[in-house]
């Protein structure tokens, strides 16, 4: 039977960023480096394909520190952790490395910096994501006051409404973020905000490729884990700016051909902790079911590096 022809809109960039990607060279290095088995808390990025890698290779995820014993290195996950876990790994004296990705680190931070200069801060991020309880953790308790939406801007109670500053998670929808702050910028006048924007370059570039193909498409998959909060922001965005039908493929044996049938043209991209090995997966799926032409919409060209921890450095 003759395939029907499509067209697909491969978004760019898409998939890894800096600091997934370090991350990752992270519990490699330190297999490496001290064998298995290494223990990671948390995964390490949000990719069950990742993590099923690793963990083949001699990693261990567990979801609390005191699961890992104290002989046995111990590596944080990139989207960072609050301060007592560091603290209760060094009275343990355990082997640790942080992989928390150094634009996360960046807002803790600023967190630090403002809460030095007597501000209590406003995280904009989503409840109990391990990125945001990373940062919360960085600060005594009630030293950060939690705000998902609009709407919950009106309902917080700072200590004091003139000495306040905001920070976000980095993996946020850049438009539904705006708002958000706009909305604090109303309420307090004098709230401190970020020198620069916390949500990530990755994140913003991810979403403006998304919407640089949203016109051109009738169908959107984003390839991702669903406890993957940039991919899930690629989905929203591409909903809001138009896509009649957008979701979130873990992998390619997700993906309902029933819902596209009779579709001409779709967009393809990958959050931030997604391999390409995925996309190409996707890509090859297609392939089997359309007669598929290939067009790539890159909206920048990202050249990002960050370098793995000192201790690793040195073996590599």
């Amino acid at each position: 039977m003759t395939k029907s022809a499509l067209t697909l809109y491969l978004a760019a960039p898409r998939g890894f960023c800096a600091g997934v990607d370090r991350a990752i060279k992270i519990v490699e290095l330190a297999l490496e480096k001290w064998g298995a088995p290494v223990y990671v808390r948390h995964e390490i990025v949000h990719n069950r394909f990742v993590v099923d890698g690793l963990r083949d290779k001699g990693a261990v995820f567990v979801e609390e520190l005191a699961d890992c014993p104290d002989d046995c290195p111990v590596i944080f996950s990139a989207h960072g952790v609050p301060k007592a876990v560091p603290a209760e790994a060094a009275k343990r004296e355990m082997v640790y490395v942080d992989a928390t990705c150094p634009l996360v680190s960046k807002v803790h931070i600023e967190a630090e910096r403002h809460h030095k200069n007597g501000l209590q801060m406003v995280m904009i991020g989503h409840e109990g994501h391990p990125e945001t309880l990373g940062t919360m953790g960085q600060l005594p308790d009630g030293e950060v006051l939690l705000v998902e939406t609009v709407a919950d801007v009106a309902a917080i109670e700072p200590r004091d409404a003139e000495k306040l500053a905001f920070i976000t998670q980095t993996t946020l929808s850049v438009d539904d973020t705006s708002d958000i702050v706009a909305a604090l910028q109303e309420r307090f006048p004098g709230i401190v905000g970020p020198h620069k924007e916390d949500i990530c370059y990755a994140t913003t570039n991810r979403q403006a490729a998304v919407k640089a193909i949203a016109n051109k498409i009738d169908a959107l998959f984003v390839i991702g884990a669903p406890n993957s909060s940039n991919s899930l922001r690629l989905v929203e965005v591409g909903q809001t700016a138009g896509c009649a039908y957008a979701q979130l493929v873990p992998r390619a044996t997700d993906i309902d051909w029933r819902a596209i049938k009779g579709v001409r043209a779709v967009g393809v991209t990958a959050g931030a902790s997604a391999p390409e090995v995925l996309v190409n997966e996707v890509i090859d799926a297609f392939k089997d079911h359309f007669d598929v032409t290939v067009e790539i919409v890159e909206t920048t060209v990202e050249n990002v590096e960050f370098k793995v921890p000192r201790v690793l450095r040195e073996t590599a």
